[in-house]
């Protein structure tokens, strides 16, 4: 059983404790969705419709980081067969937007060229179908509810929210619906958004041919895009299908972790760990200057490997499995010093022999787990509302590149690089749902996660709240770190020449994160949620008034 004891449980450096159950757990970045996918459980939901209701509340509470208007990626494991299936709900871009057509309209990729279709209402409906147990009906109302009665805002949520106002500024319907008054409601002021909840009652209604088919909500999003000059079209819309796809894997020190194969960053994480697998990282403090160097460097070279190569599968040759192979990470490490700081790293030549964010956790009493992540990309998306119903479009098609002989160069019905991952990971009869956000963090925040469980030693909650670094840029020598770092170990790396950027002791830039796992032998759920965002890992409620 996977809860390793803190050498002092009166002395101990994490902050929050394990959730232990042996009913559900549900872990999202805002109690009220936690609780929301709780409740869902205990009416016989479950893991899929616990994870589907809560990311509908968090597009309610939380509405800069996700909704209707943006993608999604999930794994599934099933604790009856073992199997892990993974969905790819990301949309492409519009048939008719090309680098040619921006051209001949003077145009960017800004704005609504940024705008590609809208995968997550697909993908939750994909997921319910196969995964499901509740009417679809059902899973909508906690959201609905919200969206009238209305809830308070809280903290790191408002803070995000007043920070993006001039973004909502730009577009009358943004404007109206998420600055009441003129300007971000404030922490703790009821924020009710009836637009939404008429939404959630038609996607509820129709499913996913609200969107995709010729329901209302469709025809909102191409009239708002025709307005803006946007190219989507009605058959960019239906002719969209989720993808479900076989996960990607690794073995590290004996455990096996899995993420979902390119257009999204998940091989980062793996090519990461292994490279990492080189040194021996256990050896050293998590937070020394020893383990912080390593990871650092081994963080630069799968980043790069990350922005050269990654795209769409379907349209473009991603070099995958050799990205993912043992023998080239152990080519990688060897252009790491232990004594100094790279800061010139390039991309590698991988010989292929084979032709903003929300993430949220979910286990049932039965040990089934959703591991899933839903986003608008920047925060408050593309800032442009779809008329009348109370969301905004995300803007992915900006990780397109215009160069192009760039494998996630800009074309029709492709879809862009994704930053958003979902992670899992097993040892035996351990089993563990996870993820942590915030953009180009998100693949190498999830290899230290994992570094810290398997190296480390840390359980769920310790590992989440253990202090990070992040390098959110190529090239050069710059790198975040938490505050709580000691002093002496960030003297030590930057006498290795590593340029610290010396963040809050749980700094936004790190990534708030969500983990659950389940135990085969014991059938113990365990659930943890970092401090670094509004959310909480709550459990099912046991049935003592039944």
């Amino acid at each position: 059983m996977f809860f390793p004891a803190l050498a002092s449980a009166q002395d101990r450096s994490q902050a929050r404790s394990l959730v232990l159950t042996t009913r559900g757990i549900v872990a999202t970045a805002q109690t009220l969705a936690s609780q929301a996918g709780a409740q869902v459980l205990a009416r016989g939901g479950s893991a899929v419709d616990a994870a589907i209701a809560a990311n509908a509340v968090l597009s309610v509470v939380e509405p800069m980081m996700d909704g209707p208007g943006g993608d999604l990626f999930a794994l599934y494991w099933d604790a009856k067969t073992g199997k892990l299936s993974g969905i790819n709900a990301s949309g492409w871009s519009p048939k008719a937007l090309t680098p040619e057509y921006l051209d001949q309209h003077n145009a960017s990729l800004s704005g609504i060229h940024t705008v590609t279709v809208p995968g997550c209402v697909a993908g939750w409906e994909q997921l319910h179908k196969r995964f499901g147990r509740l009417p679809w009906k059902d899973l909508f109302r906690p959201a609905i509810y919200y969206a009238e009665i209305g809830f308070p805002v809280t903290e790191l949520i408002q803070w995000d929210w007043e920070d993006s106002a001039g973004k909502l500024r730009a577009d009358d319907n943004a404007k109206r619906i998420f600055l009441p008054h003129g300007e971000a409601p404030k922490i703790g002021e009821i924020f009710r958004n009836p637009e939404l909840a008429h939404a959630f009652r038609v996607i509820s209604d129709l499913g996913a041919a609200a969107l995709y088919g010729s329901g209302p909500i469709g025809e909102a999003l191409l009239k708002t895009s025709q307005r803006l000059g946007g190219t989507m079209t009605a058959d960019d819309l239906r002719e969209f299908k989720p993808e479900w796809v076989e996960p990607i894997s690794t073995d590290y020190r004996g455990w096996k972790v899995f993420q979902l194969p390119p257009n999204g960053q998940g091989i980062g994480t793996i090519e990461m760990l292994n490279i990492l697998e080189s040194f021996p990282i256990g050896d050293f403090e998590q937070s020394s200057a020893n383990a912080l160097h390593l990871k650092i460097e081994a963080q630069k070279l799968s980043a790069q490997d990350l922005k050269r190569y990654v795209a769409d599968p379907r349209v473009a040759n991603v070099p995958t499995n050799a990205l993912l192979s043992k023998a080239y990470a152990k080519e990688r490490s060897a252009l790491i010093a232990n004594d100094r700081a790279q800061c010139d790293a390039e991309p590698g030549k991988p010989q292929d022999g084979h032709g903003n964010t929300t993430y949220l956790s979910v286990v049932d009493k039965d040990g089934n787990i959703v591991s899933l992540i839903q986003s608008i990309s920047d925060i408050f998306g593309s800032g442009i509302a779809v008329e009348g119903f109370g969301f905004v479009l995300h803007d992915r098609g900006s990780a397109f590149s215009l160069d192009p002989s760039h494998p996630n160069s800009l074309g029709p019905r492709k879809r862009p690089f994704h930053t958003i991952i979902p992670g899992f990971m097993e040892r035996g009869d351990e089993h563990i749902g996870f993820g942590i956000m915030r953009g180009m963090n998100q693949a190498q925040a999830q290899a230290q996660f994992v570094s810290n469980v398997v190296d480390h030693k840390m359980n769920l909650q310790a590992a989440l709240e253990a202090p990070r670094f992040t390098k959110l840029n190529l090239g050069g020598c710059d790198v975040r770190v938490e505050g709580r770092i000691p002093a002496s170990v960030r003297e030590e790396l930057v006498k290795r020449g590593h340029e610290l950027i010396v963040q809050g002791d749980f700094s936004g830039f790190m990534g708030g994160g969500q983990a659950v796992s389940h135990n085969t032998t014991s059938h113990v759920n365990a659930g943890a949620s970092s401090p670094r965002k509004d959310g909480a890992a709550i459990p099912e409620p046991d049935p003592y008034f039944r």
